[in-house]
């Protein structure tokens, strides 16, 4: 029989003494403890890690990346905490078959060490290795108020309550907690909470300060909290640091110079490896010689029926923005299906998109394709995109990073039925 390491033959004994509940400060490890020899235990590293509702898609997700930052940025300020970066797997859009896509790296989708210039982060391996084991000692599955807001008022709250929704995680036989954890199985939950909040990611400060002493402690549901300063610096400091993987960048601008004649030279988009040194006045970048369009379709019609247009607008719209920018050439990226891509490339023959071999979806995955595609958008001399889609949203940031004149990027598809429409709200980058 093998021996269990000491840290987890600790957490072991600790869970079935207590049942799997970590009662009083919910920290096996608690920085500050004193150890049975009467020796003082120094300050440890502390782990915030978190996940996001299942349903949600990849960049839904990578915006709660930049509240988690912002939330670890505030947390520094009084002790040394990490966040531990979550795997990637399951999502709902990542549909191609025959690929095994769970338990990804963040490393196959962002530069992690530009990360890392802005908040101290680590892959989840790395975590179990320098924890001890998959334990995480304090859950807090993060919920809304039953009541809703009192009264229409808004109040920043935070309280921990009875789960409104039922516990999202099981007692197994030694008492831990078992959960999906990212696909990663063999992770046990020590202690579970529910938290019902209302704010800013800030307002969980407190309570990881004071409320635990936890050495590692998750954050469940963390899209239920809302950025400190959206669209500030730190904000924008969080979404720059946020540098796609150069291999999927490589990819980008390969397809970028083969097929639609843009490369960084011409395009006036040299881009700085070093996001801290990148800073490019609005308006000096000029793009390669063609239209960069994201148009989302599948679930999403049902949901914005209004303002998506239907193929045969949308290639109306198409053919009437590259004769008013004299541009000869689109690029597309979108999830229209097998029906409805047909009939877009009969109607917009000049047509392009990132089509993967076999072989490169094995190494990009659909989140690696989905990346190339948006770095392809953000380098168009012009872009358009859909209402109120994340994917496209991101687009606009990228762009932004890289000096584009605001009138190039924030454009939208109208509804057929709509004569005019609201275009997306400009956030300037701030440095």
């Amino acid at each position: 029989m093998a021996l269990l390491p000491p840290v987890l033959c600790l957490l072991v004994g600790m869970a079935a003494l207590g049942g799997g509940q970590m009662y009083g400060d919910g920290g096996a490890f608690s920085p500050g403890q004193t150890g049975g020899n009467g020796a003082s235990v120094a300050q440890q590293r502390r782990y915030l890690l978190y996940d996001v509702n299942p349903p949600e898609g990849f960049n839904l997700r990578r915006d709660v990346y930049l509240r988690m930052a912002g939330l670890v940025d505030t947390l520094l300020k009084s002790e040394d905490w990490v966040l531990v970066l979550p795997p990637w797997g399951h999502l709902y859009h990542w549909q191609s078959k025959g690929l095994k896509q769970v338990r990804i790296p963040w490393s196959l989708f962002f530069d992690v060490p530009s990360l890392n210039k802005n908040i101290p982060v680590i892959e989840h391996e790395q975590f179990i290795a320098e924890s001890g084991g998959p334990f995480i000692q304090q859950i807090y599955v993060l919920q809304g108020y039953a009541e809703g807001w009192t009264e229409g008022h808004w109040e920043e709250k935070v309280d921990e309550q009875t789960c409104i929704e039922g516990l999202p995680y099981r007692n197994d036989e030694q008492g831990f907690y078992r959960g999906w954890f990212w696909g990663h199985e063999e992770t046990r939950g020590l202690s579970v909470a529910c938290m019902s909040v209302q704010g800013s990611a800030s307002i969980m400060v407190p309570v990881l300060l004071k409320n635990t002493t936890a050495q590692s402690v998750m954050l469940d549901r963390a899209e239920n909290l809302l950025h400190d300063h959206y669209a500030g610096k730190s904000y924008w400091d969080a979404r720059r640091s946020m540098v796609f993987a150069k291999h999927l960048r490589m990819a980008g601008d390969e397809f970028r110079a083969t097929y639609l004649n843009s490369t960084d030279e011409l395009d006036k988009t040299v881009y700085n490896e070093d996001w801290t040194r990148m800073r490019v006045k609005l308006g000096t970048a000029r793009g390669g010689p063609y239209l960069g369009v994201h148009l989302r379709r599948k679930d999403f019609i049902w949901g914005h029926r209004k303002d998506i247009p239907s193929i045969k607008g949308t290639a109306e719209k198409i053919n009437n923005l590259m004769k008013e920018l004299k541009l000869d050439k689109v690029f597309v990226a979108t999830d229209a299906d097998e029906d409805e891509l047909n009939e877009l490339k009969r109607l917009l023959p000049n047509m392009l998109r990132f089509e993967p071999t076999p072989e490169e979806l094995q190494l990009y995955k659909d989140g690696g394709v989905a990346i190339i595609d948006q770095w392809i958008c953000a380098h168009a001399r012009y872009f358009i995109g859909t209402s109120v889609s994340t994917f496209s949203f991101r687009i606009h940031e990228e762009r932004e990073i890289l000096g584009f004149d605001p009138k190039t990027t924030y454009n939208r598809f109208c509804g057929d039925v709509e004569t005019e429409c609201e275009q997306p709200t400009h956030w300037k980058i701030v440095y």
